[in-house]
């Protein structure tokens, strides 16, 4: 049987380790933080294959080292899907439609800001580079509630989240459906519309992340934008990929991907989902 490890005990570990059991594959746990690691003698537990590089890729090079592993995602892959502004320039650059973006890479003048956000329409919206699960995204109003942001995230660029010194501006698009499209091995795989309740929108909530309360509803996308979730992997050259999506009346854009998307309920997924994904897991191992 082959033993995969898997840096996190959260949604995904629990939901992949019975299918995957089924499958001759063993999920196993390697955490890469709240844990020492011994540098200077092999380690004691073996594993075949990686499932995704640990989002601290510190302590994953050390443990990629230790272990030898090949990786589903590898650190390349996490570090791209990461750079959000880096992942809009390369779709944009394919021809795919993303949202109106600027990257502002601090530090700059407030003159260059305010000519930043001169042709965008208010709200817009202030998202850190590289934040994860919508932390320090923000919504300013108007240019005074923009600076005050900015104000903010000088403050706290040390966190995790803004530690590289970089966030976009984007349009902010009120009405649009927000969908997370699973991509395994460069193909449609599934995907949810994750939703607000009715009194979370009216109490003036517009995040869509399922970490900050939304519901994922499981989905049957229209072509149209299957293929657009496969034309972002295959840009990003990215085996395994939650890709987002806003859809209006008149458009669709990927807002962001993630390389460490989390596995929801099979139920929420196409039939072979676990059949593709070990398949996947597999060739990641012969690499």
């Amino acid at each position: 049987m082959l033993r995969l490890a898997v840096t996190t005990r959260a949604e995904t570990f629990d939901r992949l380790r019975d299918p995957l059991a089924a499958r001759d594959i063993e999920v196993a746990h390697l955490p890469a933080e709240a844990r020492t690691i011994r540098l200077d003698a092999p380690p004691t537990e073996t594993f075949d294959v990686g499932f995704v590089y640990p989002s601290r890729t510190q302590s994953g090079d050390a443990l990629a080292a230790l272990h030898g592993l090949p990786w589903v995602n590898d650190r390349e892959a996490i570090l791209t899907s990461r750079n959000k502004g880096g992942v809009l320039a390369t779709l944009g650059a394919a021809d795919l439609p993303v949202p109106k973006t600027t990257m502002v890479a601090t530090p700059v003048d407030e003159a260059d800001l305010v000519a930043a956000v001169a042709g965008f329409d208010w709200p817009v919206v202030v998202k850190p580079n590289s934040t994860t699960r919508g932390t320090g995204v923000a919504k300013a109003t108007d240019l005074d509630s923009l600076l005050g942001i900015v104000d903010y995230l000088d403050l706290v660029h040390d966190y995790r989240a803004t530690g590289d010194k970089t966030f976009l501006l984007q349009e902010f698009l009120p009405d649009a459906r927000d969908y997370r499209v699973m991509v395994v091995g460069g193909a449609y795989a599934g995907a949810v519309e994750r939703r607000l309740s009715d009194a979370d929108r009216e109490a003036g909530r517009w995040k869509h992340n399922v970490h900050r309360g939304a519901e994922a509803a499981g989905v049957d996308l229209p072509d149209e934008h299957r293929r657009l979730a496969e034309r972002a992997a295959d840009a990003l050259d990215i085996d395994y990929l939650g890709v987002d999506l806003l859809v209006t009346d008149d458009r669709a854009v990927v807002a962001e991907t993630n390389a460490r998307p989390t596995v929801d309920a099979a139920t929420k997924y196409v039939d072979d989902f676990h059949d593709r994904l070990a398949a996947l897991i597999r060739r990641a191992a012969e690499k």
